[in-house]
């Protein structure tokens, strides 16, 4: 009768390659035994992170004009601390903080681009206008720059959803910046929840958006006429 075999005796006699080998696969062992023991969860199977989306703008003044030139919107410059798909919030004048398992749809930059042009879609009042990727010919370029987008704490209760976004309206093909405006709002969440948070946002980039459309519309209508009586 064979007597059972002495582990030890075998990895003694075994060649350096396959005494790595083996010590590679007791330590991977060795670690998924201790993360379930301690109750730990391997990256990926958390919970999902919630998503929010804003939308664009719908209703706009009666008397906007109707333009028949193209209008290129270019995607926002923004700080790094802003360039990004997470939510952020400031408790702190000098420090800048994420809510944690929640994020935007999209950079918010890339967000807010989408929403500036299906926001000028919903006007009715501009012959075309896209992204600068497209390759659109257009007359004119309105150039954004996102200054502040995030949710502040001034106090006890809940949070101000602040936007602000910076425009410059550029002349093609001349390259003449003919009229630059800032657009802000401020906007007090119901709640300290971030469904209540995300409609302060909602409201408060609405308002911007709305803001946005008229000024381009009529400022781009009032260089074309002014270059048509010269």
């Amino acid at each position: 009768m064979k007597r059972p075999t002495d582990i030890s005796q075998v990895y003694a006699k075994a060649p350096n390659r396959l005494r790595r080998s083996f010590l590679r696969g007791v330590s991977a062992l060795s670690a998924t035994t201790l993360l379930c023991a301690c109750g730990l969860t391997l990256p990926g199977q958390g919970p999902p992170p919630r998503l929010f989306r804003l939308t664009p703008k719908n209703t706009f003044a009666p008397d906007l004009p109707t333009v028949d030139w193209q209008l290129i919107i270019e995607e926002p410059l923004a700080p790094t601390g802003l360039n990004t798909a997470r939510i952020a919030l400031h408790r702190k004048i000098v420090e800048l903080e994420y809510y944690a398992l929640a994020g935007w749809t999209d950079r918010a930059p890339a967000m807010i681009q989408t929403l500036v042009v299906e926001s000028f879609e919903n006007s009715s009042k501009i012959l075309a206008v896209g992204r600068k990727s497209l390759g659109l010919r257009s007359d004119f370029v309105l150039k954004l720059e996102l200054r502040e987008f995030q949710a502040e704490y001034n106090g006890d209760g809940p949070p101000d959803a602040h936007v602000r976004i910076n425009a410059k309206l550029v002349r093609m093909p001349q390259r003449a910046i003919i009229g630059s405006q800032r657009f802000e709002a401020s906007i007090k969440a119901s709640a300290d929840n971030l469904d209540d948070i995300a409609l302060a946002f909602d409201e408060a980039l609405g308002k911007t958006l709305k803001e946005l459309v008229g000024w381009t519309l009529l400022t781009g209508q009032a260089s074309n006429a002014s270059t048509a009586k010269r």
